[in-house]
């Protein structure tokens, strides 16, 4: 068990068997009344998300959860492979369960996948990707560097505003949280 005042973003929980990831969490203490602790969860099985207020002090039931670090080979339809770098052993998840993370998947990528006993529950990805872009506008002359952004379409199909002096070829680090250009690489 764990106290919700112990809450950290990325910590995986269980509330009446469903397992759930803290995306945010904040402390509040009101000036009448007890403080609470308010924190949007995840659910690992069905990718819903959902605000729940605490009791400041109430305990919850940590989840224990294990991330196998493996490589992505490709992908097979609507499945995609991924191989265990240490037994070679290859796992097959279905586009569903990884849809939000597929954008930033490069082959030979080396990712976290993440099992709770023998059901894996994601994937958890590195916090940036390099990625070539595919697809965009031509520079326009007079566009400065620090004004305007435009849409960039990524090798993997990921769009991304990005600065007017980014170039068709050219490679950036994408921050794998919130999809937003960081640099080029």
């Amino acid at each position: 068990m764990i106290s919700v005042n112990d809450f950290k973003t990325g910590l995986t929980i269980q509330i009446d068997g469903e397992l759930w990831r803290v995306v945010e969490f904040l402390h509040v203490k009101p000036g009448k009344g007890s403080a609470f602790v308010r924190s949007k969860l995840k659910n690992l099985r069905t990718g819903a998300v959902q605000e729940k207020t605490f009791r400041a002090g109430e305990k919850v039931e940590q989840a224990q959860i294990n991330r196998k670090e493996m490589q992505y080979l490709y992908a097979d339809g609507d499945n995609y492979v991924f191989m265990d770098t240490s037994t070679y052993e290859q796992l097959e998840l279905n586009k569903a369960q990884i849809e939000d993370e597929i954008k930033y998947l490069k082959e030979n990528m080396l990712v976290k996948v993440i099992m709770h006993d023998s059901e894996t529950l994601g994937l958890e990805l590195p916090n940036t990707v390099d990625l070539v872009v595919a697809e965009t506008e031509p520079n326009i002359k007079g566009d400065t560097s620090s004004g305007g952004s435009k849409p960039a379409t990524m090798e993997t199909g990921l769009v991304v505003q990005v600065p007017f002096f980014i170039n068709e070829g050219d490679t950036l680090t994408i921050n794998t949280s919130d999809g937003t250009y960081i640099s080029r690489a």
